[in-house]
């Protein structure tokens, strides 16, 4: 927890408030005791601190001691003996319920538990006591800003602002506190009253957090709408800015929006010179010459920097986007015959996107299947070149271009044919191992994917990007054993790979292993997979806490304000999307399937049994239970293994009393006997609903969700929300079609007013003509007609109809 050492470094927020004002005075020598225990416990020394604790405690006169009791259970929280500190500290409490001191130790308790609704409940009535208590002030402002309680913690600003003035944090965090509840004329009326507290300097100084301080102020006038103010702020103090680039992308920004074109072209100009592979500074330069549609001045604009820097690619390759027919041609060939000299392998990366224009795509096949000619049969690439003026390289990197090339296209085929040659070619070039495992991935053939991502991995078992891209074919394929041995080769020594995997946060493995577990029938590994992930989340959301007093002390306060706000739609990251997607599928199927009790369907009836057959099921069942020994031994040594890992890490650790408890185990056979899978899968799709609400996923399994609770105003709302985003989407016919189905069956079982209201907002979506296509589609004979792959866990409905209009069929 570590929360006096965290005030004790502050120095600059002044000293620590003592917490031994108590009411019944310690005699000397006690009272001396007691304040080692407060130096103790802001060094770490735990077991002298306890010591002097009990030393206290012993004496019959100061036995019920309330300020002892409650460091005594400080101490032992910070010992992870959290049973035995809430007893302590309760006892505390009750002793003296007057004590700033003992309600203070326990808002510590309740925070290090993440309850922090408690904690701030526990400082306020510590509060009361000591209103002017600083410590407890700013620990209570922490928690607020953690959960978000912006008035609260305004308030709480307000009152440290109003105690401790002469301090930079607190005008700083007073000021922020304005910020994040938009009342920026406040916010920046308050930092600019302390600038004026601060000593001017004559001259530019180079002043990192007084710069901070200043590009912070400006992004509240940014931010407040004031742009001319912004401008004007940041000219008049560009002396005392040290992040020149910074400085110099905000003011061109300004003059952009501010109509001040000519002087944000001058900077952008410059900021290219800078860094001329920045294309934001080529988006900034073309709406400042006001040539973002047109795109024949911008490829007078490019061809301008491509001639003045002939090795930026960017310019270059820009040109390609708004040229077409021979001048598209005229480009393409100086920038296919560069790459292909110095061998780019991310090529076709680079030009994928211009295959959205199908012409473009016939002039790219044609002219790079003419230079495999030259280069196979003349070492050139153009009949105008002289012979052998292109290295060896270049036919292999058009060999690569093209599998790619064809493989976009769908010519699975052709695509292998080329790759074949370029391995035949350079056999030990990793890439083509990569790419001919891509081709066999978008056939369908999983397993010869891995096979030939596994052939690339053993070229270079160093690599650690070739290592995590096969074990993540190995899960595609459903091999998730071999995908775990894989990444194993990467992990921690001493510890399983799961385990170090879970440990490291590596999401990306997590998440294809859910879905490989939901593939292969193994509901419990699935969900388990799925929590995981979602507790990382939780720790990532938590991992904020210590950066609330570390960014007003360092001044990194534009980052911090930035570390809010992505903290607050942390969920919107597609890896939560896909493991709350995935839980959810899980818990509604076995909603619909239910697991059945084991225990009962092995019970066997031995009355009819022969001795031989007796004898066979008793040697069988003791093998049975000898093995299952055997396992709950090596899961024991493992737990205890990993809780000494635990142990020790927090021992080692500098905050070591800062960790939360240890969360519950998640048990797979637990996880997948849940009597409630409707309720457990709701608390994934909430976040969803918050976060994820543009995407049709997240209402189509909240209508499923729905529908099997039998909530017919919550089925509403998801189809009404998914017809917002996309009205044409498949599954969501067949859910209107349903749901027309259910209403119409139960409108009359339904209590008043509730048939009236669903019969005029079905009115408002159901046309008769939408009505008649929708039931006039076979939706049986679209399932079982377009079965996708079993290794893919979509729906196959879904992907069977992505092109099927209202009405029409879908072909045989």
């Amino acid at each position: 927890m570590g929360f006096w050492k965290e005030e004790s470094c502050q120095q600059h927020e002044g000293n620590c408030e003592t917490m031994s004002a108590t009411k019944v005075s310690l005699p000397p020598k006690e009272n001396a005791h007691f304040k080692r225990i407060l130096k103790c416990y802001e060094k770490k020394h735990y077991k002298i601190g306890l010591k002097l604790c009990n030393k206290i405690l012993n004496e019959p006169a100061f036995s019920d001691h309330a300020e002892t009791l409650a460091m005594k259970g400080l101490i032992l929280n910070a010992m992870g003996r959290r049973e035995e500190a809430y007893a302590d500290v309760r006892r505390g409490l009750k002793k003296d319920l007057r004590s700033h001191t003992c309600w203070h130790v326990y808002g510590l308790l309740q925070r290090s538990e993440r309850k922090y609704e408690e904690a701030i409940k526990a400082y306020r009535n510590a509060l009361k006591h000591d209103p002017n208590n600083i410590q407890i002030l700013r620990e209570l402002s922490i928690v607020q800003i953690h959960i978000r309680d912006l008035r609260g913690y305004r308030d709480t600003r307000h009152q440290l602002f109003n105690l401790k003035p002469a301090q930079r944090a607190s005008w700083i965090g007073f000021a922020m506190a304005y910020h994040l509840l938009n009342d920026y004329d406040t916010a920046y009326k308050i930092l600019e009253a302390f600038r004026k507290t601060q000593n001017p300097r004559d001259g530019p100084v180079y002043d990192y957090e007084n710069s901070e301080l200043l590009l912070y102020q400006n992004t509240i006038l940014e931010d407040s709408g004031d742009l001319e103010s912004a401008v004007k702020h940041l000219i008049e103090n560009s002396s005392y800015i040290c992040d020149k680039t910074t400085y110099s992308e905000t003011l061109a920004n300004l003059y952009l929006h501010t109509g001040k074109s000519k002087l944000g072209e001058q900077i952008y100009r410059k900021l290219i010179n800078a860094n001329p592979d920045n294309y934001a500074y080529y988006q900034g330069l073309e709406k400042a010459l006001a040539v973002e549609d047109n795109p024949r001045e911008k490829v007078i604009l490019y061809s301008s920097f491509s001639k003045d820097k002939k090795k930026v690619c960017l310019p270059n390759r820009m040109i390609l986007e708004y040229t077409e027919g021979e001048a598209f041609l005229e480009h393409l060939r100086p920038y296919m015959e560069s790459a292909l000299t110095k061998g780019a392998p991310p090529l076709f990366t680079d030009l994928r996107p211009l295959y959205t224009d199908s012409n473009k795509v016939i002039t790219i096949q044609k002219l790079v299947e003419s230079m495999v000619i030259q280069l196979r049969d003349y070492s050139r690439y153009f009949e105008d070149q002289e012979v052998k003026s292109a290295p060896a390289s270049a036919l292999l990197w058009a060999y690569y271009y093209l599998a790619q090339h064809y493989d976009h296209l769908g010519n699975h085929e052709t695509a292998m044919s080329y790759v074949d040659k370029a391995i035949d070619h350079t056999p030990t070039l990793i890439e083509l191992f990569m790419c001919k495992a891509k081709i066999y991935k978008h056939t369908g053939d999983l397993a010869s994917a891995a096979k030939w991502m596994d052939e690339a991995r053993e070229l270079d078992t160093a690599d650690r990007y070739i290592n995590s891209k096969c074990a993540k074919y190995f899960l595609q394929a459903n091999d998730i054993e071999q995908a775990t041995t894989v990444c194993g080769k990467f992990t921690r020594e001493g510890a399983t790979p799961l385990d170090n995997l879970n440990e490291m946060q590596c999401m990306w493995f997590q998440t294809e292993c859910a879905l490989a577990y939901q593939r292969t029938g193994q509901w419990g590994e699935s969900l388990k997979k799925c929590h995981e992930v979602d507790r990382h989340f939780n720790e990532i959301i938590d991992d904020q806490y210590d950066f609330h007093t570390y960014c007003l002390r360092k001044m990194t306060l534009r980052s911090y304000v930035q570390l809010l706000r992505l903290e607050d739609v942390l969920r919107s990251h597609p890896f939560y999307f896909k493991a709350a997607k995935c839980a959810i599928s899980v818990y509604l199927h076995l909603y619909d399937h239910p697991l059945k009790n084991q225990s009962k369907d092995e019970q066997i009836s031995t009355d009819n049994m022969s001795p031989a057959d007796l004898k066979k099921m008793k040697n069988k069942q003791r093998k049975a239970r000898k093995k299952l020994e055997v396992e709950q031994q090596a899961a024991a040594a493992a737990a205890e293994k990993k809780e000494h890992h635990l142990k020790s890490k927090q021992n080692a650790s500098e905050d070591g009393d800062n960790h939360p408890p240890p969360s519950e185990e998640l048990l797979p056979e637990k996880l997948s006997s849940t009597q409630d899978p409707l309720k457990e899968a709701i608390k994934f799709l909430q976040p969803l609903q918050s976060f994820a609400y543009d995407k049709i996923d997240t209402h189509l399994l909240a209508y499923e969700i729905y529908s099997r609770k039998n909530k017919p105003l919550l089925m509403l709302q998801s189809v009404k929300r998914a017809l917002k985003i996309d009205d044409r989407h498949p599954k969501l016919h067949q859910f209107l079609s349903n749901f027309q189905e259910y209403i119409t069956s139960r409108i009359s079982s339904l209590p008043d007013p509730l048939p009236e209201f669903l019969q005029s907002e079905m009115a408002k979506i159901y046309t008769a003509k939408v009505f008649q296509d929708i039931k006039d589609i076979n939706w049986d004979s679209i399932e079982s007609k377009t079965l996708f792959s079993k290794h893919r866990g979509d729906d196959s409905s879904i992907t069977a109809l992505s092109d099927l209009k209202l009405g029409d069929s879908p072909s045989n």
